[in-house]
């Protein structure tokens, strides 16, 4: 009887904590690059070898349309965008690969590299969508019909860019944060019942720079993290108000990647020979300063991960795989036998998916390069951009047209 009333006990605590966690945090159930945006998939049992042909295929999908979009994947459910006949639809799967909807959201990407961007938010029953024209909706994940959108070009004078807005959105508690780029109207809060404005932040009046934001805990102090067009900003998340800023200048004003927090720091990185600069964050989170700044691992689009201290990912101006030091920014070893492209981190291995179609499963090793295994993506179309989801242990990768779903559960 007390070893049943002690089960008991601990099975109500678990219940209680996981519970009280899912009410503080107030999460999605799927966004872009994972759980906190970091490219970290909490997975567990994965294989850690794969055969020549690659890991078991479990189903393909044609016919997307044009993209670069990552696929949402929740408990029963993936959806991923798509663009046909230069409109842009959510496609929603079961995890058999079977459609059960398809609606669309507005007009898309003409021009170059065409296609849709950004990787759907979803929560609870809703899912968040930001279209490269300005548009802002949100779906019903039953039906994919919409419950009302908004459009940030017009209704708050957002600025179109290069490539079009490439923002995946940042979706926590009631509130949507996107980047419209407006002088005035620059960073927003919008009630995600409604649609309707929380907050407007003039941040530094720069446009939009392709950036996902996120938000950091410093010492009880929330923060909004993102990049504009020359800057990385920190915003204060009750009221958008700007706390710092730090220049940060490239190419095209192409600043993708979304930064990243650990101890009290910053990283934040981009392509084209600018590279990654550390800041580290004064304890009331009002202020930051430069600790180190790296010009070789300068990542394009790609992300990159954070394990152990190290920081792992590819170049762009010379495409090479780097290791770099959290602590002071030195590379610890550079391999150019593995091409540019996208990383993720799963049950303790880094997965690679390059933009000539390959696929490797690489050792976090602060030492040495190691390739514990390598295939080819054959199917689908126009370039191995989108990155890579994991969840229940299968392993999603778009490519253009095509998604392709691996059973990677050992």
């Amino acid at each position: 009887m007390k070893t049943y009333f002690s089960i008991l006990i601990v099975t109500c605590y678990v219940l209680f904590t996981i519970a009280s966690a899912a009410d503080i945090n107030n999460i999605p159930d799927s966004q872009w690059r994972g759980p906190d945006r970091d490219g970290v998939y909490p997975e567990a049992g994965l294989l850690t070898k794969w055969s020549p042909e690659g890991p078991p295929l479990k189903w393909t999908i044609s016919g997307l349309g044009e993209g670069y979009s990552s696929p949402a994947v929740t408990e029963n459910s993936v959806y991923i965008t798509g663009m046909l006949d230069g409109i842009g639809y959510v496609f929603a799967y079961d995890l058999q690969g079977q459609l059960r909807w398809k609606s669309d959201y507005g007009a898309e990407w003409k021009k170059s590299y065409r296609g849709t961007r950004t990787t759907p938010t979803v929560f609870d029953d809703v899912l968040y969508i930001e279209g490269t024209q300005g548009d802002i909706v949100c779906m019903l994940t039953r039906d994919g019909s919409i419950k009302w959108r908004r459009n940030v070009f017009s209704e708050y004078e957002g600025r179109s860019l290069r490539w079009g807005l490439t923002e995946s959105l940042l979706v926590q508690d009631d509130i949507i944060y996107c980047t419209p780029g407006g002088k005035e109207h620059n960073i927003l809060a919008l009630n995600r019942h409604t649609g309707e404005l929380v907050w407007s932040s003039p941040g530094n009046k720069e446009r939009a720079s392709y950036c996902s934001p996120r938000i950091i805990d410093h010492n009880d102090r929330r923060i909004l993290v993102t990049m504009t067009a020359e800057s990385i900003l920190g915003l204060n998340l009750e009221d958008g108000s700007t706390l710092w800023r730090h220049e940060h200048k490239t190419s095209y004003d192409v600043n993708p990647n979304t930064p990243y927090y650990m101890d009290g720091q910053l990283y934040a990185v981009s392509g084209y020979g600018t590279g990654g600069v550390l800041l580290e964050i004064s304890p009331d989170g009002k202020k930051i300063s430069e600790i180190w700044r790296d010009s070789v691992l300068d990542i394009q689009m790609d992300g990159f991960v954070v394990v152990d201290g190290f920081i792992y990912g590819t170049s762009h101006k010379k495409p090479a795989w780097h290791c770099l030091s959290w602590k002071d920014g030195r590379i610890k070893y550079t391999n150019h036998g593995i091409g540019k492209g996208n990383v993720i981190l799963a049950d303790g291995l880094i997965y690679h998916y390059s933009d000539n179609g390959t696929v490797g499963l690489i050792e976090p090793n602060s030492k040495k390069f190691n390739l514990l295994s390598s295939f080819k993506i054959s199917a689908g179309t126009g370039e191995h951009w989108a990155h890579p989801v994991i969840r229940n242990g299968v392993f999603y990768i778009r490519h253009g047209d095509t998604l392709l779903a691996f059973n990677i559960q050992n």
